[in-house]
């Protein structure tokens, strides 16, 4: 309970903050796409705050219901370490599955498929900071979580990552004009995913971390030249209209194809056993 309020004033901050100093002014106009946003963070109906609580509560909420059952015979979690240096050790091991699945979603087409509609908005903003297709955010939980379940990890690790992770992610979607320094080099920041959100593939293809970019570093797709990130946003494939287009757009060839911005007769050259596209072939 003290999460979710705590949460939503910092959404109800954010959202303000957003109008009085944005980042980019022309992100403060309506795209059309806020009930989607809504829709795909929650899965059903309900107001904007109420969505993103429910949305970011969800993953500490199956935890709990979870982890009792799915404790590790193998136990080498540390469970004598204060409960901080835990959460730290549990943030950095979710962080290299996210990172993980991230970058696998931006590589390989049959999972870019569904991570695309996160990258279709035209616009950062507080609200679709959970604009993520729900087979793409399974995806993630799965290789983020279950190495903790395998290792021991206690419930109050979950939960702590959960919090982080919800805040974090509000925080690099929000439309606010801020510095961050030298924050740059360690977590995951609004200048940071804003390069991540780049229609150029070279800059796009960069900064997969959720929260931390440590794994950015050690793998060479951590990204941050001096320059300012880019205002024009998006793929360009196109993402079906409505909800329910856009949940069932991925699992059909035609949408698929929508998706890539590819034509039924587009040639695909194979090197090294491996799909070449261009700029525009892979919808970015």
């Amino acid at each position: 309970m003290w999460f979710n309020v705590v949460y939503l004033t910092i959404v109800a901050l954010i959202a303000g903050f957003e109008r009085l100093m944005p980042y980019e002014k022309q992100w403060l106009e309506r795209d059309g796409e806020t009930l989607n946003d809504i829709a795909h963070t929650l899965l059903s109906k309900g107001g904007v705050q109420i969505a993103a609580a429910i949305g970011a509560s969800a993953p500490m909420a199956a935890a709990t219901v979870l982890q009792p059952s799915l404790s590790s015979p193998l136990s080498i979690w540390p469970h004598a370490w204060p409960l901080a240096l835990q959460v730290a050790l549990g943030l950095t091991i979710a962080e290299l599955g996210l990172y993980v699945a991230h970058r696998a979603a931006h590589e390989i087409l049959s999972l870019w498929r569904f991570h695309a509609l996160h990258h279709s908005v035209e616009r950062l903003w507080v609200v679709n900071t959970g604009r993520f297709h729900i087979v793409d955010s399974l995806f993630k939980i799965a290789l983020s979580q279950i190495p903790l379940y395998l290792m021991g990890a206690p419930l109050p690790v979950f939960l702590w990552i959960g919090a982080v992770t919800a805040f974090i992610g509000l925080l690099t979607h929000c439309n606010i004009d801020v510095t961050t320094g030298p924050l740059d080099w360690v977590f995951s920041t609004p200048r940071l995913h804003r390069w991540h959100h780049s229609k150029v593939l070279a800059e796009g293809n960069t900064n997969y971390g959720e929260n931390l970019v440590l794994w950015d570093q050690i793998f060479g797709t951590y990204f941050n030249p001096a320059r300012r990130p880019p205002a024009d946003i998006g793929i360009s494939g196109r993402v079906a209209e409505g909800f329910i287009g856009q949940l069932v757009q991925p699992f059909s060839a035609k949408g698929f194809r929508q998706i890539l911005g590819r034509r039924k007769d587009r040639p695909v050259t194979i090197v090294s056993g491996k799909e070449q596209h261009s700029h525009s072939e892979v919808g970015r």
